[in-house]
């Protein structure tokens, strides 16, 4: 069981600890048990950015989760994490994400002193930057013979270890890590110098250097009490790598989470540490292609009034980035697509088209059968500010001896073309041009026109056509305006034995401002089924 699916159980079983019982009891019990689930909800999430990625979160990220007060938020954020430092977000592991828990778990076998390993020095830094190339162990440390570069001579040390990494990103190569037992109690601290091993440091006369033993040098000046007199110390190394500066250098770099390399990703999941600030709509609609393949339409919309206007000569320019990413339920990238969108207008329409707004489609071929998660970042390359969306797209079945329908489009913009365009373009389904209206808000100036699709409709197989019978009623507030009954395929474009495709033009200008219903009834005459749609809009 992981660690997600064992909190959602004990959070589970805690709405499971009461009898239900009447009245003001049955109110009190309820605020407990709610106190309890939030208790635990809130206990989880602490754990994991106070305990689990403690060392490795970037303090930006941190300031940002601390922000977000709902799971969905939370949970979203930690999933962005994650892949963020995905080293191939192509495969199904995150193999980063499970290195790094199976490092929390040796260092709390392996490093554990009276309190868990992940909380030691060791455990820390093992974390971090993984297993030493070398370790050199003392346990019980004793008679210590000092290397050229540490003065030289022979002391008795604590218990020590000595790490060896042949790189570490933003410290350098060959670096040195020394944890000492001062206490004998398990817990080997991290420290800056070499001499803080040594146990007669202080003991006047006893583990003297090499120096010392020739008269050449004294204890007080020993690089450790006299900071900086390194290089003036006599029968003593003089490497970069010794000196007191460079090694606080190095203690202090490498506490600090590493630097995330994974930065192709970086510009999209940046998003989520924005977090959103530029409104956008998105919406998906679902056409079959066939038995193995259904059509996914996403269409994203940017209000330009929320977009930042740059001036260029007789001109304002607005510039829009957007990136989309879609994977499977086993993580695996099915898609990934990006655009530019440049909206340009005159000095003295700028006011006018700030009421407008720009609309960006990509139509996916998906396999029905299949439950897929998109993730969409958008971006105002003027301004810097992003909007982010994640939705599900989980495919409709449609059972081949069911009458069925697609999604319904409500539309402003519809135009039939000559020939089908042999490459995508956005918002043409077959040869029809159909730009969705995704705030279903119309003005009286322009119709709107319904666009649907009809599948598994019985053929004549005398006129190799289909027999429906259409019924469009217009209604506000439960009261019915316009009845249209069409029964001679008017409003049919196109039939086969995979689909009908329907349109329908209705003009808004005699209509009043305000929040109008479209009922569509289909009657397949030759099997005797039917279905109905209800679509909601507004007049402005």
């Amino acid at each position: 069981m992981n660690k997600k699916t064992a909190f959602l159980s004990s959070v589970l079983s805690v709405s499971f600890l009461f009898l239900p019982v009447s009245g003001s009891q049955e109110e009190e019990k309820e605020k407990v048990s709610n106190s309890i689930r939030q208790e635990e909800i809130d206990d989880y999430y602490d754990k994991w950015l106070n305990q689990d990625v403690v060392y490795i979160i970037m303090g930006e990220e941190r300031s940002v989760f601390e922000t977000l007060s709902t799971p969905e938020e939370r949970e979203r954020f930690i999933e962005q994490f994650w892949l963020r430092r995905d080293p191939n977000p192509r495969t199904a592991a995150n193999e980063v994400k499970e290195e790094h828990y199976r490092r929390i778990a040796y260092s709390n076998e392996f490093f554990f002193s009276g309190k868990p390993g992940w909380k030691t020095d060791r455990g820390r830094i093992y974390i971090i930057h993984g297993p030493p190339a070398e370790k050199e162990t003392h346990p019980s440390g004793g008679s210590y013979i000092r290397p050229y570069t540490e003065g030289g001579g022979k002391t008795v040390a604590y218990p020590f270890e000595v790490w060896r990494y042949r790189t570490i990103d933003g410290i350098g190569d060959d670096i040195i890590l020394e944890f000492v037992d001062k206490d004998n109690s398990g817990e080997y601290r991290m420290v800056h110098l070499p001499e803080d091993k040594d146990a007669l440091l202080y003991q006047p006369g006893g583990g003297m250097t090499r120096a010392e033993e020739l008269g050449l040098g004294t204890r007080a000046e020993r690089p450790f009490f006299a900071p900086g007199g390194r290089d003036l110390y006599p029968e003593m190394g003089q490497r970069y790598r010794e000196m007191p500066f460079y090694r606080y250098e190095v203690y202090s770099k490498s506490l600090a989470p590493q630097p995330i390399k994974y930065t192709d990703l970086q510009q999209w999941v940046q998003v989520q540490v924005d977090y959103a600030t530029l409104p956008i709509l998105m919406r998906l609609d679902y056409f079959r292609l066939n038995d193995r393949k259904v059509l996914v339409p996403i269409s994203v919309q940017v209000e330009h009034k929320d977009l930042t206007f740059e001036k260029d000569r007789k001109h304002r320019v607005a510039r829009v980035a957007l990136y989309g990413l879609l994977t499977d339920m086993g993580k695996q990238i099915i898609y990934e697509f990006d655009d530019d969108l440049v909206a340009l207008v005159r000095e003295e329409d700028l006011a006018e088209s700030l009421k407008m707004s720009s609309i960006f489609q990509r139509i996916l071929p998906l396999d029905p059968a299949k439950r897929y998660k998109l993730e969409l970042a958008v971006r105002d390359l003027n301004s810097g500010q992003t909007g982010f969306v994640t939705k599900a797209i989980i495919p409709p079945q449609h059972p081949a001896s069911k009458l069925a329908v697609s999604s319904v489009i409500l539309s402003n913009y519809i135009k039939v073309l000559e020939t089908a365009p042999e490459q995508e373009e956005m918002f043409v389904l077959g040869d029809v041009k159909v730009r969705p209206n995704l705030t279903n808000r119309f003005n009286a100036k322009t119709p709107l026109t319904l666009y649907f699709q009809v599948y598994n409709a019985e053929i004549d197989q005398a006129t190799d056509k289909p027999h429906l019978q259409v019924t469009y009623r217009l209604s506000q507030k439960g009261k019915q305006l316009v009845e249209i009954v069409d029964e001679n395929g008017d409003s049919v474009h196109y039939s086969s034995d995979r689909r009908v495709v329907l349109s329908r033009q209705f003009g808004l200008s005699a209509l009043a401002s305000g929040d109008y219903q479209i009922e569509v009834r289909v009657i397949d005459k030759l099997n005797d089924q039917e279905l109905e749609i209800v679509k909601a809009f507004s007049l402005m």
